[in-house]
């Protein structure tokens, strides 16, 4: 038989691209399952995505394909600091493959309300290859710069419970200026 008689809805190209949106308050439970389903995301509680879905929205990004919610990042503007701050990225199985990470990152440095960052600062653990991977990737696709140091310790933070967190700081340079403008 010709492949194409044979060929499942898992081998047809992908048509459809997620619809990137700032989320609302409606949207917490979804995320909440969402970044459940990301291992080895850190589960937070239902409120916590809520809060962060309400109060947070203007510098958070969901990604909706057919109705569904596929991506989620979370951050917000450090006080007192001209840094915006990245605290989950969460992509699920089928929006993967896609780029969706750094189009959800791109989208946020693009907003109004993180126009005056100069830096974006996210932690990783040491092991975690698929946030390496798409922070290292961004940075290059904006042209800033990537440095990481030890932030928040096993021992000193975590009680021994939680690998250490480096801090990951990208200089959002002159592309990342005009993603700003272009958006």
């Amino acid at each position: 038989m010709p492949k194409d008689i044979l060929q499942t809805e898992t081998d047809s190209p992908r048509t459809c691209q997620p619809r990137l949106r700032k989320p609302n308050a409606t949207d917490g439970a979804d995320i909440w399952e969402l970044v459940r389903a990301c291992e080895p995301l850190d589960r937070n509680s239902m409120y916590a995505n809520l809060i962060q879905a309400d109060h947070f929205r203007d510098t958070c990004v969901v990604a909706e394909l057919d109705g569904d919610i596929v991506g989620w990042i979370s951050g917000h503007m450090i006080p007192g600091e001209d840094a915006f701050f990245v605290w989950q990225v969460a992509v699920g199985e089928a929006a993967r493959g896609m780029g969706l990470g750094k189009k959800m990152l791109k989208a946020l440095i693009a907003r109004d309300d993180i126009r005056d960052a100069s830096v974006l600062k996210t932690t990783i653990t040491k092991d975690n290859a698929a946030s390496w991977g798409l922070f290292r990737s961004f940075a290059r696709d904006i042209g800033g710069e990537l440095s990481d140091a030890p932030h928040f310790e096993r021992e000193a933070h975590f009680d021994g419970a939680h690998d250490t967190e480096h801090m990951v700081t990208i200089t959002l340079d002159n592309e990342a200026k005009i993603l700003k403008r272009a958006a």
